[in-house]
């Protein structure tokens, strides 16, 4: 895997964290920064910047043996976006400068499917599968992003149809094409075998991505269909589950043989972590919660934060262990440990503030200081990682 490219996906992470702990830092002292716009430079540098580009590198890595150059010239113009987004965002928000970087990151992002399609040489059917649908689903969700523009134009940023579109991008960004892509990387990794198993795992996969969008859609244009469609969903999603254990449990050995010893407890925090997604998702099939869930803030945060920096990151973190980049060294340990205690720690003050609101109770005392605190242990982490691969020996 290419040093350079993973050191620039984790210096973008490394950036999003930084934002993201100023966002927390905000709550206690001015910073001088809009809190919105800061937070939307926070989530397109970690979604674009560190998952996308750190994705790129890994499909490019395990599914294209004769790597063209054009590849190489792609993932900095589209490290360029990022930077342009970086740069543009915590000072105009949505404007014409960074609306131009996202459109271009965009536009890169459906070269590099094409580019994928055309050169991959996978002999296994079920990473070409899965590498495929998560592409797809990509382009996909980009759909959300031009209907922003007609729905300002048409009924304005309250409307249904806005937020409709918001919430189409994000859900099959994140459970479209981060998880299917993930999932493509670890399944070729374990050498996943095409078994009637897998092709009840793949349909179900992908029925339950597509249904579960129902609930954000409930959120905006409230219908009884809508929640027995989510509760289908649910269902399949929760089977789905099943399926991917039974898939992987005979194969997790094989691939932590010989592995370095940080990466078992990466990979099973990272499933711990999905499980937990399908589990607390599963929890929407009751309308009462899926409406706490919405109108609480910490809990939506919390959920995101689980998906992307549990799950995603959780897996991306562990194919970087696999790799041999990393080098045996305290501030590694320290650096991956301090990733998911930082991440457990904001976790469940998350949760536990988000039922206090629920209940009435009012706020944890120090709540905004703990959070802070405990959100420094996540850009150490990820800087101590990054530390230890810069000064590895490995450079190519």
């Amino acid at each position: 895997m290419p040093k350079k490219l993973v050191v620039i996906c984790l210096i973008n992470f490394l950036i999003a964290a930084v934002m993201g702990l100023a966002l927390r830092f905000s709550f206690l002292e001015s910073i001088g920064l809009n809190y919105r716009f800061l937070t939307h430079a926070h989530s397109h540098v970690a979604m674009l910047g560190w998952v996308y580009l750190m994705l790129f590198t890994l499909f490019v890595h395990y599914f294209i043996p004769e790597k063209p150059k054009i590849f190489n010239r792609l993932f900095w113009l589209t490290e360029f976006a990022v930077v342009g987004m970086m740069l543009s965002f915590p000072f105009q928000g949505y404007a014409i400068i960074s609306i131009s970087f996202s459109t271009l990151h965009i536009f890169c992002s459906y070269y590099f499917a094409y580019l994928i399609f055309k050169h991959q040489k996978v002999n296994s059917l079920v990473s070409r599968k899965l590498l495929k649908t998560s592409l797809v689903f990509m382009v996909i969700s980009t759909i959300g992003v031009w209907c922003l523009g007609p729905a300002v134009a048409t009924l304005g940023q309250a409307s249904a149809f806005y937020q409709i579109a918001i919430q189409f991008f994000l859900h099959f960004q994140f459970n479209g094409w981060f998880l299917i892509a993930v999932i493509a990387v670890f399944f070729h990794l374990l050498k996943v075998e095409d078994t009637k198993q897998f092709r009840h795992f793949f349909t179900l996969l992908i029925v339950s991505t597509v249904l579960t969008f129902a609930l954000p859609i409930q959120w905006f244009l409230p219908h009884q269909s809508l929640l027995f469609i989510n509760g289908l969903g649910v269902v399949l999603q929760v089977v789905m589950l099943y399926k991917f254990i039974q898939l992987i449990k005979p194969k997790l050995e094989v691939l932590m043989t010989n592995a370095h010893k940080l990466m078992r407890p990466m990979f099973m925090f990272a499933l711990v972590c999905f499980v937990l997604k399908v589990l607390f998702q599963s929890l929407s099939i009751f309308p009462a919660f899926s409406e706490v869930v919405y109108e609480h803030r910490n809990f939506v945060i919390g959920f995101i934060h689980l998906l992307m920096l549990g799950v995603i990151s959780g897996f991306l973190f562990a194919f970087i262990l696999k790799s041999d980049l990393v080098t045996n060294s305290k501030s590694l340990t320290i650096g991956i440990y301090s990733f998911v205690l930082g991440f457990l720690l904001t976790e469940i003050l998350l949760l536990i503030q988000g039922i206090m609101f629920f209940y009435g109770i009012g706020m944890l005392p120090n709540y905004y200081l703990l959070l802070f605190l405990f959100s420094i242990f996540l850009p150490l982490g990820i800087g101590l990682v990054l530390f230890n691969i810069i000064n590895g020996k490995k450079d190519n």
